[in-house]
């Protein structure tokens, strides 16, 4: 037995047949899309600018990363997680590993704080002016 399907069987598409397309006529081309405007840079993190600064000094001084750690009083770990930016280090850790540097912790937020002016200036859109503070300090609101 042969299953023949009969010839006068017609198909239903799901989707209906494209319109056919209109006659062209002679049109100027589209004005270019505006071109959008490059974000802003971000702001860095002020864990970034710190680490940065930790990280630093250590290298200037030729220090390993155990050896800093044990001065201070941190766990090695943790110490590397706060020069890589991943951790938000309290004010005592940053303030003992300031110390087993040499430095104060005044001494390694306005290295923080000097960084950040350097980036942010460095960023800073063309005609933005930024107001000028009357003093030359460190500022830290809680």
């Amino acid at each position: 037995m042969r299953n023949q399907v009969p010839l006068d069987i017609s198909v239903i598409p799901l989707r209906p047949a494209p319109a056919p397309a209109p006659a062209r006529r002679a049109v100027a081309p589209p004005a270019p899309a505006p071109v959008p405007a490059a974000p802003a840079p971000k702001e860095p993190l002020w864990r970034d600018l710190v680490g940065d600064v930790l990280r630093r000094e250590r290298l200037a001084q030729e220090r390993t990363l155990k050896d800093v750690a044990d001065t201070a009083r941190i766990s090695m770990p943790y110490l590397s997680e706060v020069e890589r930016g991943r951790k938000e280090a309290s004010s005592e850790v940053l303030a003992a590993a300031a110390q087993a540097l040499g430095l104060g912790l005044g001494d390694l937020l306005t290295r923080a704080q000097g960084e950040l002016v350097r980036i942010t200036s460095r960023c800073a859109p063309a005609g933005r002016s930024t107001p000028r503070a009357s003093y030359d300090g460190l500022c830290l609101a809680a």
